[in-house]
């Protein structure tokens, strides 16, 4: 029913920038927060940017305003703008919807896309 698919993902720079996509089906996207996380090898997943139902946006204090997270309604397209990419940067990022509108905990979130991996060339 809920399908969440991520685009955009690939090789590119240092200190490029690059931008993921993520078409949303069957979920009202005005309702509920969305967000994009990433999970790199040996780590554990973490969120880089929410989207609260109400439009608000929220970022981790280490992404430095790097990442910007965006909302195409018409579209019902989730975007996150990355610049300045770093070598930490790399890695599988997913896009999630959650299935409450105020608490944007990642236990909350219970749509998951299937990812689309960044990588990082010299």
């Amino acid at each position: 029913q809920v399908q969440l698919v991520e685009s955009g993902g690939g090789s590119v720079q240092s200190g490029g920038s690059q931008r993921l996509s993520c078409v949303a089906s069957g979920y009202p996207i005005r309702r509920y927060c969305m967000g994009w996380f990433r999970q790199a090898p040996g780590k554990g997943r973490e969120g880089v940017a929410t989207f609260y139902a109400g439009g608000g946006t929220n970022y981790p204090d280490s992404m430095n305003d790097r990442f910007t997270i965006s909302r195409d309604n018409a579209k019902k397209l989730l975007y996150l703008q990355m610049v300045r990419l770093k070598p930490e940067d790399p890695a599988m990022y997913y896009c999630a919807a959650s299935t409450s509108d105020y608490d944007c905990r990642q236990k909350f979130f219970n749509f998951w896309g299937q990812g689309t991996q960044g990588t990082l060339s010299s």
